[in-house]
């Protein structure tokens, strides 16, 4: 009886170490608000908000800027690293010689590193949720 006691007790804490390591939430990204940059370029201010229950050490996505006819304009890849964990991080992001009104859309095109810390890269596609409070839109 004792013995089922402890190994009922080791499976619980087995379970409890692996729901602490695992993911735990999304990793957003909001496309917070855009600002007139020198040159008539476009700062997009970003918040990247980990609830993943990891830390990021490298996290890179490229994204393609659509102009206000739906046209490619330019591809524009960010360096969004490091993404503490259980923290709200703030990125500014210059996109050149295109206003902030003539921007209608951003598609994240490809993430081509997601790399948690002390960890193997991964697919963060599965657990990424994308926001955009301006008025272009923020995609996969």
């Amino acid at each position: 009886m004792r013995t089922a006691k402890f190994l009922t007790a080791l499976s619980f804490l087995g379970l409890l170490a692996t729901g602490v390591s695992a993911q735990t939430g999304p990793l957003t990204v909001e496309l917070n608000k855009f600002e007139a940059g020198e040159g008539g370029g476009c700062q997009a201010f970003f918040l990247f908000r980990n609830e993943t229950g990891k830390s990021f050490e490298g996290f890179e996505m490229s994204l393609a800027i659509l102009d206000g006819n739906g046209v490619i304009d330019r591809l524009l890849s960010i360096d969004a690293a490091p993404l503490p964990i259980q923290r709200t991080t703030l990125k500014l992001f210059a996109i050149p010689e295109i206003g902030c009104g003539d921007i209608s859309e951003i598609l994240l095109h490809d993430i081509s590193i997601c790399k948690p810390q002390n960890e193997e890269e991964v697919d963060c596609f599965d657990f990424l949720h994308l926001d955009s409070k301006t008025d272009a839109k923020l995609v996969k």
